[in-house]
């Protein structure tokens, strides 16, 4: 009975040893699909994203990307690469194949796509005085200066109520390789309600019932030798 009980125990213990080493290899490999946050701006994802999430604005680390344009016929100029993001021949265009060059994986429509999701985000987490959102979505220095407008807007005693309507336009108006770092410019066009009150609910700004057209140019940068694929928004300017 001993001999059984030893040779079972040996049994277990090598099946207990090969479950755990095979659990340890499939939990401990990124395979590019263990969150969906903002890969690709088809869908709508705020709702299901929580404030902490750190957002990979385009599609990498095996993530499927865009089938290539069709080859040209025979005689036929070659499909532009960059159709409906960036003009041929253009300086975005040529940012794009820069940022293409090291980073086969880019995607310029799901970059787009996500960008406007985290324009987004990012206006309503600055509306709503959100520092940790915002700090994963924004370089330091950057970040820095948005807190210390929530700061002198709090020390007043204000808030603010911000409504999104929708984003008009996103064109990436430049791109990028400055040394390892990809940067890519948008111009956002958007539409929204805001109302800033102070302490006795009085609007000292905005409206709360009106439509206002906002026009930001922003700026987004990775380290494409980084296998963080997070992109950070590096630079912000209000456009005309």
């Amino acid at each position: 009975m001993n001999n059984a009980f030893d040779i079972y125990t040996i049994i277990f213990l090598a099946l207990a040893v090969f479950i755990f080493f095979r659990l340890r290899s499939v939990l401990g490999t990124k395979t590019g699909q263990e969150r969906d946050p903002f890969q690709s701006g088809d869908k709508n994802r705020e709702a299901q994203r929580g404030p902490a999430d750190v957002v990979p604005l385009p599609n990498r680390n095996g993530q499927q990307q865009p089938a290539p344009p069709p080859a040209a016929e025979p005689g036929q100029p070659a499909e532009p690469r960059w159709t409906n993001v960036a003009a041929a021949g253009s300086s975005a265009a040529r940012g794009l194949d820069a940022i293409a060059g090291r980073d086969p994986s880019f995607d310029a429509v799901g970059f787009i796509g996500g960008a406007k999701s985290a324009y987004e985000m990012i206006v309503l987490a600055f509306a709503g005085g959100d520092r940790r959102t915002l700090r994963d979505l924004l370089a330091k220095d950057v970040f820095e200066g948005f807190e210390a407008a929530i700061k002198e807007r709090e020390s007043r005693g204000e808030t603010v109520e911000t409504r999104f309507v929708g984003i008009e336009k996103a064109d990436i108006t430049d791109a990028q390789m400055r040394g390892d770092q990809a940067q890519v410019t948008l111009k956002f066009v958007s539409q929204l309600v805001t109302a800033t009150r102070d302490r006795a609910g009085n609007v000292v700004d905005g409206s709360p019932d009106r439509v206002t057209d906002v026009t930001d140019i922003w700026t987004f940068a990775r380290n494409v030798t980084d296998r963080d694929p997070n992109w950070r928004l590096i630079a912000t300017e209000a456009g005309s």
